[in-house]
């Protein structure tokens, strides 16, 4: 396993939360919680942005993907309204999580909740080359659902 270190810096407002943390050991992705001092109540179809107290420095050629938690989505409809939301290398921003909830109920946050999961991942830069006509396939040009599953 490749590990890469990762500056971060807690903000004041989470002096007391602990740093992003992997639940187990084969988890891919680092729980990030609200660093909020009183509950937020997100009502049915309504969205709110919870501030997670914490900003990254991340190298040049990696992102943090920020990703729903399945238990939220299957269990109270409340998911990452843009997931995976990104995270560029050139932002030093406070990480912040929109999150939605379609289900029936009002969704009630708490401070400490565990919110969303933050993936960091190496991505390619790519340099278009533009062509006139592209190699066939067995698929080609037919679109959504052309597979027939």
């Amino acid at each position: 396993m490749r590990k890469t270190i990762i500056k971060i810096k807690r903000l004041p407002h989470a002096e007391r939360f602990p740093l992003p943390s992997y639940a187990t050991v084969g988890s891919a992705g680092l729980d990030l919680m609200a660093a909020i001092q009183s509950d937020v109540m997100i009502e049915s179809g309504k969205r709110a942005l919870i501030p997670t107290g914490m900003s990254i420095e991340l190298p040049v050629g990696y992102e943090a993907q920020i990703r729903s938690r399945s238990g939220f989505a299957l269990k109270n409809g409340v998911f990452v309204l843009n997931s995976p939301g990104t995270i560029d290398s050139d932002y030093r921003g406070e990480i912040c999580v929109i999150l939605m909830n379609v289900g029936e109920d009002s969704f009630c946050v708490s401070p400490m909740m565990r919110i969303a999961q933050m993936i960091i991942a190496s991505y390619t830069v790519v340099e278009w080359s533009e062509v006139t006509d592209l190699k066939d396939t067995t698929r080609s040009p037919v679109g959504f659902g052309s597979t027939g599953v």
